[in-house]
């Protein structure tokens, strides 16, 4: 099933980039494209709309306002020249915050990102029980494990050791590729060399995230971003 898609950008220019990078994706469609939020209504009000490309800058109405305001249950990545606004963004919930000029690499792994979300919340809404592990190769096995049971992986080279409540595994692959296979409403990377659950964080101390005994840092460049996304919709304040 394809992802329909809108895009919702006040430069023609920019518009006709992302269109022809959803063109090259074959899981994409595009459905429509909009100036500004405004103009965006009708096409979000009369169709299925799973996956928005959005602007911040934009005349009539901002996209941190838009988001603010909508009630739109598409995942929405950001498309924008302004990289001060993640962390804003990602406590409006946010799939992804791409900054222009954007390279297709990092456009696909956004979308990469946006195909999972949409899949694994697919066999909740036909009724079906949702997939809770996976299968990798280890030590010249398949293994099964639960994703309730990562607890977080590191890497090592061309190696990554996944922690598990039990045990340690170690496997052929990168971090990049795992992170890009996980449900990534569950599992986050928090620095160049850790994945972490982050259903399994016990607490917050500065930089270190605590699971269990062991301690991970954030690293500093992913710091902002990491936290909005892991206190989103869960912190409570006064």
């Amino acid at each position: 099933m394809k992802l329909k898609c809108v895009i919702i950008d006040d430069e023609p220019i920019a518009r006709q980039l992302i269109a022809e990078f959803i063109e090259d994706i074959d899981y994409l469609e595009l459905i429509g494209e909009a100036e500004n939020p405004a103009k965006a209504l009708s096409l979000l009000t009369e169709n299925t709309v799973d996956l928005i490309f959005l602007d911040i800058n934009m005349p009539t109405i901002n996209g941190i306002s838009f988001l603010r305001n909508s009630k739109t249950t598409a995942s929405v990545i950001m498309t924008t020249a302004y990289p001060q606004y993640a962390v804003e963004s990602f406590e409006l919930d946010v799939l992804d915050y791409l900054v222009k000029p954007i390279p297709f690499e990092r456009f696909l792994k956004a979308c990469n990102k946006a195909k999972e979300v949409f899949d694994y919340k697919q066999p909740a809404q036909s009724g079906q029980p949702a997939a809770d592990y996976f299968f990798i190769k280890c030590d010249n096995q398949i293994e099964k494990v639960l994703y309730q049971d990562l607890l977080y992986a590191e890497s090592m080279m061309n190696y990554v050791i996944l922690y598990t409540s039990s045990r340690k595994m170690i496997v052929y692959i990168t971090l990049k590729s795992l992170e890009e296979q996980l449900p990534a409403a569950q599992f986050i990377k928090v620095h160049k060399s850790f994945l972490v659950n982050r259903h399994k964080i016990q607490s917050i101390d500065g930089n270190m995230i605590n699971i269990g005994t062991q301690k991970i840092a954030i690293s500093q460049n992913l710091r902002e971003k990491v936290l909005a996304e892991i206190l989103k919709d869960r912190m409570i304040r006064r």
